[in-house]
């Protein structure tokens, strides 16, 4: 496949236009950088039950332009995922809810329960992606560079480990007032530079909670 490997368990395939992720890719990898390919789909099952023991995977400046991360089931140990760069307009992350009498209806399931960083910045989102609450180890969410409009009072909803967000370079007008009421542990960053805002910031610091706030602001609208 033209991938690298080393004796830190790293797996270099930058650079070797692949188009898939290549099947002799061992599950023992801790850090995998598939970054700067022709990839247009990724599953992160691919076909293989086997638990990895990937901890940080870059799939930033490929060509995917739709991804579901409910099948990521087999990647627990996965603390950062790198998918700047790319065509993404939608990225999926509710968990479809079982049907009531189904053998799953009941149970509770974890999404990349040790995701601390997601990054998917230069992306085509225009929202910002549903069901970030599932991510329960989320600290940072890197969204700049997109067509992101609103922020609504749900994106962040159950985001109790949040410390960093990234809302740069976007086209937000409005930020619902509670967009960031429960978001406690929020203390280094929300960034709106380069937006278009027209929600009052006095409004806006009211109703949040935590100690500090950084608010990049230049170029809005107001």
């Amino acid at each position: 496949s033209g991938c690298q490997w080393d004796v830190e368990f790293s797996v270099n395939c930058s650079f070797t236009g692949i188009s898939t992720i290549p099947e002799d890719i061992s599950q023992r990898a801790i850090t995998a950088d598939f970054s700067y390919n022709n990839i247009k789909t990724f599953m992160c099952t691919d076909g293989r039950s086997e638990e990895w023991m990937l901890k940080h995977l870059d799939l930033s400046n490929n060509l995917i332009s739709e991804l579901s991360l409910t099948t990521c089931r087999n990647v627990p140990l996965l603390e950062t995922l790198n998918l700047d760069g790319n065509a993404i307009h939608t990225l999926a992350l509710d968990v479809p809810t079982p049907a009531l009498g189904s053998r799953t209806y009941g149970k509770v399931h974890r999404l990349l329960p040790a995701l601390k960083v997601l990054s998917v910045e230069r992306n085509n989102l225009n929202r910002v992606p549903r069901g970030l609450g599932l991510l329960q180890s989320l600290q940072t969410v890197r969204l700049s560079s997109n067509g992101i409009g609103q922020i609504d009072p749900s994106d962040f909803q159950n985001c109790s480990q949040l410390k960093d967000i990234r809302l740069q370079n976007n086209k937000i007008t409005e930020i619902h007032p509670d967009a960031f009421r429960d978001l406690n542990k929020l203390q280094v960053v929300v960034d709106l530079r380069e937006n278009a805002l027209a929600t009052p910031l006095p409004q806006l610091l009211i109703s949040l909670n935590f100690f500090r706030l950084e608010a990049g602001l230049s170029n809005t609208a107001w």
